[in-house]
């Protein structure tokens, strides 16, 4: 095995120390409470999360809140310790939901009697059908298109003797719902994927052999229309030996790492995990492993083992998927292998889905390792117990672990550490107009194998680079807005990115795709990419590149036809043309322009634009003729609905017409440049005109008494453009500062809500370092102090510091928008 000892840059003494000491921050890391920690984070499909304080708290979860699980324990002679997650709750049908099993219902879109819920009620005229029920014809069975549906399941039972009853719910819109006549669930609102709701013991009491009645009513209030329910019970683990839970000493959020210590009755517990998204360095970048170090240390001697459990759920989409999963020999390594029976490559798009093909790997080093495969509770059982299954070498089943344990014999105060890595291969990752593209890593074919053995030859050279890339970020950051500034990059970091998957397009580009996480699942969406696109332009303008090489192709090609960009290029993860509802003319034509341009600033050369040049002339002579005053029509904050002659969209349009001056110039092209330079100054002098109302700007032009964040004024500096007078940003920025609530500046004067990537862009508008601070503080209260515990959201009420919708979404790259303006893209 290699030498893995203080690895890290801070010595194993340092280690102790912040161990002992609860209120430590291990340079580089950020001081607040994130909202979740990172823990696997590469792509939409690989990113798990500890959503709590403790992250033996609760089970890990992938961003969309599914258990995507990894369990730690620590033997210490003969007593246990649970430092990471928590087990899984593993369910057992007693009336099957139809994603396990084919069920023929009752059903009435009439309103029946009062009586119709209990259950001796004669249903013998109702209807039949087969669930789901929807709207949605690639979901439905049975298609449901009218407001009410009534719903009656008769069933009997091998056994009442049920200590736990759980309603298996998914549903949209409003749902109540009886057993035997006994009221079990009343919800507002609508369950997009499977939720288990604990029925009363009342319920439970009423369950006889034969003739039980599942009874539900649901009414469609908007949008979509599903309904599907079962019942189950807990299942049991065998377990009869104590695992207690290790104590939290500390957690040290870093760009690229998270770690955690524990105090396990006196000796000492740190885990690492690195997920190293190096984006200055696309091989290491690309390889979708991330590595878990596990540090063990005391002043006492014991004999010391480790247990790492990782679900099979990491590789599907639903929980009652099969999976098959396999053990060998990779080198040095011992390697787990699991992915799904029946391998739907690409089969399905969506926003709250899970990855359900391609294979889930955990890898160690064989000197000290042993493996083996279990269903869910029996994996930890073997373990605890000392008799560690000798399983076969490939396993199917559903709800499996991967279970790893490393030997590590006696430990003492010098410690001893293990390593584990997590890999995913997903072997075709992207429909491009109609090419199945492989990650980036693979495309000239490199193995899952061949990448895990670099991986773990490269552990140490990739542990500094990392090291010294989040010291240097955090330094940068810290320099450029102060503390809780450099948090806030600290914790965006690694959501930006991880909300992207990185391939190549069939001519060769560059294309890096993000994925809108939890607003509709769109790939490439232009209005993420351009507000996540500071972080790229700071660190490596070729993957902002990639972010437009799509929408361009898309363009060029004629699959697209009109004189402004698409939305999107489809829903991940197949990108074969626009599928959001309407089209954003302003918004996208602005946004390919501004961020060509700030391409053309960060290479000092217009080289990228030249070769695009009839389409950006395209799209900023749309700009030109209806830009300025805009029509009705959406914005990047669809969220808040449809507004004409919108003051912030103009100002959007007359930076894009400058930058295409600016290219236009960098390009030698002296006359278009003059035109279109002069065009952007006439228009913006006539904006403050317009938009003008006393001590601020508004809303939407000659709109009295509306005002609104001004966020895209800021690239008149970044960009050099100097198209409006500087006295608009001071007294937009003067105004805002009084309209602030206690967690950030209101996006505008409609709502209390706000978007925090745009506070930040607002922020930097500001000319002094009291201003921008003041502005940018309040959002570091919002995630320090949010009770709702998901990937950083973007969009929150700035009254209480709730979520109100949104998680996960790549545009918090936006927050280094302050860096960016710092170094102005000259370095």
């Amino acid at each position: 095995m290699l030498s893995l000892l203080c690895v890290f840059a801070y010595s194993c003494k340092e280690q102790q120390t912040t161990a002992q000491n609860e209120n430590d921050v291990i340079s580089g890391s950020a001081s607040l409470r994130a909202p979740a920690y990172p823990l696997i984070t590469h792509d939409p499909y690989l990113s798990i999360w500890s959503m709590g304080d403790e992250l033996n708290g609760s089970p890990t979860k992938h961003w969309t809140e599914k258990d995507h699980s990894l369990t730690g324990v620590l033997q210490l002679d003969d007593k246990f310790y649970q430092f990471l997650g928590m087990e899984s709750k593993v369910w057992d049908a007693v009336l099957p939901a139809s994603d396990e099993e084919t069920y023929i219902v009752s059903y009435s879109e009439t309103k029946p009697d009062d009586n119709w819920v209990k259950t001796d009620y004669d249903a013998t005229p109702w209807k039949t059908g087969e669930a789901p029920f929807s709207d949605n014809k690639s979901m439905a069975e049975t298609s449901w298109t009218s407001d009410d549906l009534y719903y009656r399941r008769t069933f009997n039972l091998e056994s009442t003797d049920l200590e736990t009853l759980y309603l298996k719910l998914s549903h949209d819109d409003n749902v109540k719902a009886w057993i035997n006549g006994v009221q079990v669930a009343d919800i507002k609102g609508w369950l997009d994927s499977y939720k288990y709701l604990p029925v009363s013991k009342e319920a439970i009491s009423t369950l006889k052999p034969t003739g039980n009645v599942l009874a539900i009513h649901i009414r469609n209030t908007a949008g979509g229309q599903f309904l599907d329910a079962g019942l189950v019970t807990e299942a049991k683990s065998e377990n009869n030996i104590e695992i207690q839970k290790a104590k939290q000493l500390n957690v040290a959020l870093r760009a690229n790492q998270t770690e955690y210590t524990f105090d396990a009755d006196g000796t000492q517990i740190a885990i690492t995990f690195t997920s190293p998204l190096l984006i200055e360095d696309l091989d290491i970048y690309s390889r979708p492993i991330s590595y878990i170090n596990v540090k063990v240390y005391g002043d006492e001697s014991h004999n010391a083992k480790l247990y790492l459990g990782a679900s099979s759920a990491i590789a599907v989409n639903q929980e009652v998927q099969e999976v098959e999963v396999s053990e060998y020999t990779n080198g040095d390594l011992t390697v787990l292998k699991a992915g799904t029976t029946s391998q739907p490559v690409l089969e399905k798009r969506g926003d709250d889905l899970r990855i359900d093909w391609g294979y889930l790997y955990v890898a160690a080093p064989s000197a000290n390792t042993t493996q083996y495969i279990s269903e869910t509770a029996q994996g930890l059982d073997a373990f605890v117990s000392g008799e560690i299954l000798d399983t076969n070498e490939k396993t199917t089943g559903k709800n499996l672990i991967l279970n790893t344990v490393a030997d590590l014999g006696e430990i003492n105060s010098e410690g001893s550490e293990q390593l584990f890595m997590i890999g995913y291969d997903q072997y075709e990752a992207v429909n491009y107009f109609g090419n199945n593209l492989k990650p980036w890593w693979s495309k000239d074919g490199a193995t899952m194998d061949q990448e895990l053995t670099k991986a773990y030859t490269d552990y140490e050279s990739v542990i500094s680079k990392v090291h010294n890339f989040d010291e240097q970020l955090y330094k940068d950051a810290l320099e450029s807005g102060g503390e809780k500034y450099a948090d806030l990059c600290v914790t965006a970091y690694r959501q930006a990115i991880a909300a992207h998957i990185l391939v190549e397009a069939p001519n060769g580009d560059i294309l890096f795709l993000s994925k809108e996480n939890n607003s509709n699942g769109s790939i490439n969406t232009v209005d993420v990419t351009y507000p996540s696109a500071p972080l790229f332009l700071v660190y490596n303008p070729d993957l902002l590149k990639g972010m437009l090489n799509g929408i361009f192709y898309y363009s060029e090609s004629g699959k697209w036809k009109k004189p402004f960009p698409a939305h999107d290029l489809g829903t991940y993860p197949i990108a074969t043309g626009q599928t959001y509802g309407e089209d954003m003319p302003v918004e996208e034509a602005g946004n390919m322009l501004i961020l060509t341009a700030a391409i053309a600033q960060a290479e000092g050369n217009a080289d990228y634009a030249k070769a695009h040049w009839a389409t950006l002339t395209t799209w900023a002579d749309y700009l030109m003729q209806s830009g300025f005053d805009p029509a009705n029509q959406l914005s990047t904050d669809d969220f808040a609905g449809h507004l004409a002659r919108n003051a912030n969209l103009s100002v959007k349009a007359i930076m894009a017409i400058a930058s295409y001056g600016k290219l236009a110039e960098m390009l030698d092209n002296k006359e278009t440049a003059e035109k279109y330079t002069a065009a952007a100054k006439d228009m913006a002098q006539k904006w403050k005109n317009i938009a003008a109302d006393g001590d601020h700007y508004t809303l939407a032009f000659e709109s009295e008494g509306s005002w609104s964040q001004k966020y895209n004024l800021v690239w008149d500096e970044i960009l050099g453009l100097d198209i409006f007078p500087k006295d608009v940003q001071k007294t937009e920025v003067a105004y805002y500062l009084n309209k602030q609530e206690a967690y950030g500046l209101p996006l505008d004067s409609r709502k209390t809500y706000t978007k925090s990537d745009w506070i930040l862009w607002t922020a930097t508008l500001a000319h002094n370092d009291a201003d921008f601070k003041a502005l940018m503080e309040p959002v570091w209260d919002f995630a320090n102090t949010t009770s709702q515990r998901v990937p950083l959201t973007d969009w929150h009420e700035t009254t209480n510091g709730d979520k109100v919708g949104f998680k996960a979404r790549s545009v918090v790259g936006g927050y280094f928008i302050k860096m960016l303006k710092d170094n102005k893209l000259n370095n």
